[in-house]
């Protein structure tokens, strides 16, 4: 009997002693499990974190060089930069000190809609030039449109001080708003290039083209201007006339200069290097309304 039980304590206690063992080992595998699992967790964020710095590093350095090759072009467009800085900045103080107090002083004393006729008016008499040009670009819709705004505005409008035409577009399917065509924009078309940017005396940013182009406009199309040469209206002499024709002349530039002042206040305040912005926003609009992408209304 006491044989008995003594197998029997011996037994227990071995499967006890088992059990222990099993429990020890249990243990261990679940440490090492959790072990292993913080390995496998620790790589896989070292993996993540490597893989965001190399996307970052790759993306600043595509976008680097875009920034690169932007300013290789801009610079390719710019090689006159030191001397367009220069003038530039004598433009801005001209403007700052000379146009813009006569045109916070027209604003001032000008009634809204006393302005707006005004501007108007100006704009009418750029029909001319926006014509011809529609017409050398072989351009006939553009063409087509503009004559009809220029003899609608002219007869109904009064003299193009009441865009009639504008109205029109507006409440219908004729569309005759206004275009802009220029004789830069003319050789652009057939294909000439502009040419390396340039900031003219007063004028303000052009190109070598556009600088062309000015010139021809100035003084075979315009109507306010092209009295030199006299080609429009030569069988009446007072509307060539200097005493006439500068005093009008003088009155579209401070009418221009009014306009802009909002804008150029709003440039000061938003561009970090005004002269690079200006540059851009030229060349940038002028590709595009050389290739007829944007109608000025």
């Amino acid at each position: 009997m006491d044989g008995r039980l003594n197998k029997n304590s011996t037994l227990c206690g071995g499967v006890l002693n088992l059990s222990y063992k099993c429990g020890k080992i249990d243990q261990i595998f679940i440490r090492r499990n959790k072990n292993m699992i913080n390995i496998i967790r620790t790589v896989a964020v070292a993996v993540l974190v490597s893989s965001l710095f190399l996307t970052g590093c790759a993306s600043t350095k595509t976008t680097a060089s875009a920034s690169a090759s932007a300013n290789n072009q801009n610079n390719a467009n710019d090689p006159l930069e030191s001397m367009n800085r220069a003038v530039f900045n004598f433009n801005e103080m001209v403007y700052d000190n000379v146009f813009d107090p006569v045109a916070r002083g027209y604003k001032r004393v000008t009634p809204d809609p006393i302005e707006m006729v005004v501007g108007n008016f100006f704009s009418n008499l750029n029909e001319v030039v926006v014509i011809t040009n529609s017409m050398l670009q072989l351009n006939y819709e553009s063409a087509l449109a503009s004559s009809a705004r220029l003899l609608v505005n002219t007869t109904f409008g009064i003299f193009g001080m009441i865009d009639i035409a504008s109205d029109i577009s507006a409440v219908s399917d004729i569309n005759l708003n206004k275009r802009n065509e220029d004789f830069g924009q003319t050789l652009g078309r057939y294909g000439v290039s502009s040419g390396p940017y340039i900031v003219l005396p007063l004028l303000g940013p052009s190109s070598v083209r556009d600088t062309f182009g000015i010139a021809v406009d100035s003084f075979f199309m315009d109507p306010v201007t092209q009295g030199v040469t006299g080609v429009f209206m030569t069988n009446v002499p007072y509307l060539n006339t200097t005493a006439l024709r500068f005093p009008v002349a003088a009155a579209r530039t401070v009418n221009a200069r009014a306009q802009f002042l909002e804008q150029d206040k709003t440039l000061e305040e938003a561009a970090l290097d005004k002269y690079e912005f200006v540059r851009d926003a030229y060349l940038q609009r002028r590709t595009s309304l050389v290739n007829n992408k944007a109608e000025e209304k």
